[in-house]
């Protein structure tokens, strides 16, 4: 995980400067939508527009209830959205240790997902999020945003719209999801599980889309496409649907 030395915004709610106190500062930012702040007393807290926040919160404590996630300490809505959680133990599944370990990584993430797959969901925050997800699909491609970079081959903006208004019925909401399955929201310490991190796109919804992006971060990651069929036989062939794949990767251009 990236970090670099950093100080906190002025802006910073006043609850949270207690934590941060005597801590080094570490910018760990991955994404454009949302600021994250490493506090080294075993902190991390995120900063993102108003209202983003809210059902990351949600799931955070939900996740954690079940052994998954760490601690939520403090979600305030202010101007913006501010998220204080507890660290995880050990490094994300980007670290060296474990990308150089593929087919035991590829193993590992495929088992850690099939038990999140059959984690009992009774009182999950958000129900639906198959509803949420296709919502998003839906206001997206009328909005024109559109990125077929998670395609193979290019395609355009109508063929993937056709394919996810069509088939988008046949997704289910019946499976606990991380949302976002990828190498940096999954924390081990020494190849034991630790915790699932960032999970802002979390719910009640369609396993596929957890297979879909745990496929396809380990082709980023390891830069070969050689352990998908590895992973989906450790995860459970039982359980997946080929057909349903199209479908998802249909939607995501979609973000």
């Amino acid at each position: 995980m990236k970090r670099t030395l950093t100080v906190l915004p002025p802006d910073i709610p006043q609850q949270f400067l207690r934590f941060a106190k005597d801590s080094a500062i570490f910018d760990s930012s991955c994404s454009e939508d949302a600021r994250v702040w490493f506090l080294d007393k075993g902190f991390y807290l995120k900063k993102a527009s108003k209202g983003a926040l809210a059902k990351e919160a949600a799931m955070y404590s939900f996740f954690h209830s079940k052994g998954l996630a760490p601690e939520v300490l403090a979600y305030e809505s202010l101007e913006n959205d501010w998220l204080l959680t507890a660290s995880a133990q050990g490094e994300d599944c980007t670290d060296s240790v474990y990308l150089s370990d593929p087919k035991r990584l590829c193993e590992t993430t495929a088992t850690l997902l099939r038990e999140l797959h059959e984690t009992d969901f009774t009182g999950c925050p958000v129900a639906d999020r198959t509803k949420d997800y296709l919502a998003t699909v839906a206001q997206n491609y009328h909005l024109g945003h559109f990125d077929t970079s998670l395609f193979p081959n290019r395609i355009s903006a109508e063929e993937a719209w056709k394919i996810a208004e069509e088939n988008g019925k046949y997704l289910q909401t019946d499976t606990l999801l991380h949302g976002d399955y990828c190498l940096p929201n999954i924390m081990l310490d020494s190849w034991d599980f630790s915790s699932f991190i960032d999970l802002g796109c979390g719910g009640v919804g369609d396993r596929h889309i957890d297979l879909f992006w745990g496929v396809w971060t380990l082709e980023f990651n390891l830069k070969t496409n050689k352990y998908a069929d590895r992973f989906l036989d450790a995860y459970g062939r039982d359980k997946v649907n080929p057909d349903i794949f199209p479908v998802i990767a249909a939607c995501e251009v979609f973000g």
